[in-house]
């Protein structure tokens, strides 16, 4: 299936937060509830507005999946877990290395589908922090493009 990557304007940010939550949901289980209470208005507020954001939609124009980018570095890939596995994650993945020009990503080291998806992107780990990029005490894996 092809997937068009598309942009993603400031009033669909509410919808980026629920596909971001419901991803965090499946797929980051070892998250408390706190964690994603703290971490949501964050990503509304904030870290949405520090990256360059792209989405896929399904045919109702819906986004069911983004990707936010900073200096080569992916920042944040989400896709909805009702249409988990169907390449968007990958589509868009290729995008932020070919046209975005990415070589870097970090990844919750807990989260080992993601790494698995990352080196099968590519990525190789070349460092690693106990502490995630607000203090918490989630591992990072850092990777890189070799």
């Amino acid at each position: 299936m092809e997937f068009k990557v598309d942009f993603v304007q400031q009033h669909e940010f509410p919808a980026i937060v629920d596909v971001w939550e419901a991803s965090v949901r499946a797929t980051h289980h070892f998250l408390k509830e706190e964690d994603i209470a703290y971490f949501k208005p964050l990503i509304l507020n904030e870290y949405l507005k520090a990256v360059d954001l792209r989405c896929v939609r399904d045919s109702d124009k819906n986004i069911v999946g983004f990707l936010g980018v900073a200096e080569q570095n992916i920042e944040m890939l989400f896709i909805h877990p009702n249409i988990r596995g169907k390449g968007i994650g990958k589509t868009l993945t290729e995008y932020a290395i070919k046209a975005l020009h990415c070589i870097k990503v970090d990844v919750n080291e807990d989260n080992e589908l993601a790494v698995r998806f990352y080196q099968n992107m590519g990525f190789k780990i070349i460092g690693r922090s106990e502490l995630d990029g607000t203090g918490k005490p989630y591992p990072l894996l850092h990777m890189k493009l070799l």
